[in-house]
């Protein structure tokens, strides 16, 4: 007797729509979440009462603007990045002896001009594109490639 084929129909998940999902741009509902993440973060860096949490957050944005910067999207954000990696470095040791998690002058400046690089990079491309840019950061991290800079 012949093999006979027994193929599955995912009736769940509409291809079409999930291919023009893919190729659009990110909806303004979870763009929205990230933004309110990012500022909220940058508030509480700014008055010197940011949380790990808070400086996470800040870290994880800078990482994939800077990724996305190196990979030929936004170049001019990498100046921005390496002064932002700079102050957030400093925060997190002034964190280690003092607990308390703040950013001075040239850092906030620095990490502001950084979410908005980010923001515009996000806007400008497909949400395809921004997921492979945020899997591409994760498996520089994972790999401790020499753009890492452990703390």
């Amino acid at each position: 007797m012949k093999k006979k084929c027994k193929r599955k129909h995912w009736h769940l998940i509409d291809p079409v729509a999930h291919a023009i999902a893919g190729a659009s741009i990110t909806d303004q509902q979870s763009l929205n979440k990230l933004r309110l993440r990012e500022l909220s973060g940058i508030e509480a860096m700014s008055k010197g009462q940011g949380t790990i949490y808070d400086w996470q957050s800040l870290v994880d944005m800078l990482n994939i603007c800077e990724m996305m910067a190196l990979q030929g999207i936004g170049p001019e954000a990498l100046v921005a990045c390496n002064i932002a990696q700079e102050s957030l470095a400093k925060a997190a040791k002034r964190y280690e002896t003092i607990k308390r998690m703040g950013l001075f002058g040239e850092g906030i400046q620095a990490v502001r001009e950084v979410y908005d690089y980010h923001d515009l990079q996000r806007t400008s491309i497909s949400r395809s594109e921004y997921e492979r840019m945020i899997d591409k950061t994760r498996k520089h991290l994972q790999s401790r490639s020499e753009l890492v800079t452990v703390l």
